[in-house]
């Protein structure tokens, strides 16, 4: 038996437990979850997760793990990709709540947003490009002193910020003038095991400007 990944492909959140996996090379069965269709409300889904979110893992033996963070935590310790210093694991921790609080809320919202059959709100969508500018800024300040932003080598808090950066120009995010975070975009890219997101269908309203 394997683990169970409850997943959506187009979603950022999801993209980081499927890297994750990919880099340590651990199998799992993969059950696609379409969150716009509201699959992550049913009754079956909901006895294993009840916020009602994905990604998800179920265990052999049946127990489940949710929040993207927690799953990338609990796969990554004892390996190469968690610190084993104290203060380079709260580090670590640091930007990992840097992401879930002024990144995903404004990038990763922003992208699925123009995922929507409807176009996002335009002063919305202007505050949602906003708060998530103000948080490429500080990434592009620390890296332009640091490849990586914990411990100086690749390690979860990579991955949990590489999700939605990498695809933040589908939420009308311009990554042209950040020069730091392209190049460790591409450092990101060139790890072992590194898999790319999914492919998903086009956005509705095309591609952003």
């Amino acid at each position: 038996m394997m683990i169970t990944l409850y997943d959506d492909p187009i979603s950022g959140n999801g993209y980081k437990v499927r890297l994750v996996l990919a880099q340590l090379d651990i199998p799992y069965n993969l059950v696609e979850v379409d969150i716009l269709k509201g699959e992550t409300r049913t009754p079956e889904f909901l006895s294993k997760n009840l916020n009602g979110r994905i990604p998800t893992v179920e265990f052999e033996d049946g127990r489940c793990l949710s929040e993207s963070n927690a799953i990338l935590y609990y796969f990554a310790q004892g390996t190469d990709i968690w610190p084993a210093d104290r203060f380079d694991q709260a580090d670590a921790l640091r930007w990992m709540n840097f992401e879930q609080y002024s990144h995903e809320p404004y990038i990763a919202v922003a992208r699925f947003w123009h995922h929507l059959p409807e176009p996002p709100d335009p002063k919305a969508l202007a505050e949602k490009q906003k708060g998530g500018y103000a948080a490429l800024d500080v990434m592009e300040k620390h890296l332009a002193a640091n490849d990586f932003f914990a411990a100086g080598r690749y390690t979860i808090a990579d991955i949990a910020l590489y999700a939605y950066t990498h695809v933040a120009a589908e939420g009308g995010f311009d990554l042209s003038r950040y020069t730091a975070v392209n190049g460790w975009l591409g450092r990101i890219r060139s790890q072992p095991g590194h898999v790319p997101m999914a492919p998903h269908p086009p956005l509705p309203h095309g591609k952003p400007e």
